[in-house]
């Protein structure tokens, strides 16, 4: 009697092999149209390796017919694909999680335990993927394949050189965290950075010649200044990378890199100035006419206290201590505003109009938290900046006068007042660059503060 066995075919001097067409519904995901396993030269070996062939071809299409398979979940995913170096890395960590030695130099013996465990991990690993008609695996996800390459090779695995991705990735999770505006700011640099090297470069590979063309890039179109804030964010970036990956001998080929010789550069003191008095009692007078009253507070505390504008606009109900001996807000950072430095951290008094100011404002704000609602907000400074910009901007035309100029306009009237550089410092904000200014309690220097601005608003 003559048995038939589906999926069988002889192939003349080819020998026998199982053939199995893969169902319409599954071919997109199998990414072929039919399973082909090779049986052997004669018809016994055929039927002998048939049930292992049959047994296989039906975990593949168990496989594929998943709702969720591994090819689609990886596809459908919003993260960035893990580099090189990221595979690397995670794979290692797979390997101390399954308690392998990630430096593993070999097995000693034929019976070595380790070897065996690494050999079985492989095998469950290309189990779960379709195989060739040699019954080679294929479609191996990235990080499967990187972590079947550390169980195989061990310590002969060379680690791969960091790139720019991995430098930027890196400061964007230690650096730059959940700051929405810097995660912005240094997408946009690593824009431009790829865009003038054409492809991700190796940190051990990058020359001066490399940061001069991306240099030459940003300028396209730029200002100087500019230009000079997004290589400050490049420059951060990778050597923050290479302190991070260990790269012994690596140099930084952006440092000492400028926009503009310094002699052709515009001088800091030219790039905004102080208002007049005159300018500062127009503006207030245009304000109070048109602007909403939260507006108007902020520009009356920026004018009395000498603060950033996001200083002031960022303030929570809680930072105004209106009761206290010395009536004064606290600038610090928060989960909705950030401040530019440690220093910036600092107690500022409150006096005249500023501290009327202030306290209608906590009267307005009720029982929300943060002193004006409508700018106390992620980006909100920029908001609050473009509002009194254009209160500015219509009573001065000096494109080098802003709203920041009253922050110089304080540090003028302090310098008139004839207070000292260390107190000028604590009530700006200041890094004075000396040790001292970590020395002494938050009261005393709050006085200090407070007779620093009487004598400059006096």
């Amino acid at each position: 009697m003559k048995i038939e066995v589906k999926h069988i075919q002889k192939r003349g001097v080819a020998g026998w092999r199982y053939r199995r067409k893969i169902p319409k519904e599954l071919r997109a995901v199998a990414g072929k149209l039919e399973i082909l396993i090779p049986l052997g030269s004669t018809e016994q070996d055929a039927f002998k390796a048939y049930p292992k062939a049959h047994a296989h071809a039906e975990q593949q299409l168990r496989l594929w017919s998943r709702p969720q398979n591994t090819v689609q979940s990886q596809d459908r995913s919003g993260t960035p694909s893990p580099t090189e170096f990221e595979q690397f890395r995670l794979s290692r960590a797979r390997l101390k999680a399954l308690s392998l030695d990630p430096e593993w130099s070999g097995p000693e013996d034929a019976e070595d335990p380790e070897a065996l465990a690494r050999e079985l991990i492989a095998e469950q690993i290309a189990d779960k993927y379709p195989v060739d008609e040699r019954g080679h695996p294929v479609g191996i996800g990235t990080e499967d394949r990187a972590l079947i390459h550390a169980l195989v090779l061990g310590e002969r695995q060379q680690r791969p050189d960091p790139t720019l991705e991995d430098s930027k990735r890196l400061y964007l999770k230690e650096r730059v965290g959940e700051d929405e505006t810097k995660q912005m700011e240094l997408e946009r640099v690593f824009k431009l950075v790829k865009e003038a090297l054409g492809k991700d470069r190796k940190l051990s590979g990058l020359k001066r010649e490399d940061a001069k063309e991306v240099r030459d890039h940003m300028l396209d179109g730029r200002k100087a200044s500019s230009v000079d804030r997004y290589l400050n964010v490049v420059r951060a970036m990778i050597n923050h990378a290479i302190r991070e990956f260990d790269l012994a001998g690596v140099i930084n080929p952006f440092m000492n890199l400028e926009a503009a010789p310094k002699d052709k550069a515009e001088p800091d003191k030219d790039k905004r100035r102080p208002f007049t008095q005159a300018e500062v009692n127009a503006i207030t007078a245009r304000i109070a006419y048109h602007a909403k009253a939260d507006l108007q507070h902020i520009w009356t505390i920026l004018n009395g206290t000498g603060c950033r504008l996001a200083e002031v606009s960022g303030l929570r109900v809680a930072d105004a201590h209106l009761d206290h001996a010395i009536p004064h807000i606290t600038v610090e950072w928060h989960d909705d505003r950030r401040i530019k430095n440690k220093v910036s951290r600092r107690n500022v008094p409150l006096i005249g109009g500023a501290l009327e100011a202030a306290t209608q404002a906590v009267k307005a704000a009720g029982n929300a938290t943060m002193l004006f609602p409508t700018y106390g907000r992620p980006k909100g400074a920029s908001s609050a900046s473009a509002a009194l910009g254009k209160h500015v901007r219509a009573c001065v035309t000096d494109p080098k006068a802003t709203t920041h100029s009253l922050r110089h306009l304080m540090k003028d009237r302090l310098r008139l007042a004839g207070v000292t550089k260390s107190d000028q410092d604590i009530v700006l904000g200041h890094a004075s660059g000396s040790v001292g200014e970590d020395y002494g309690g938050d009261e005393a220097r709050l006085e200090v503060a407070s007779r620093a601005l009487e004598k400059a608003l006096s």
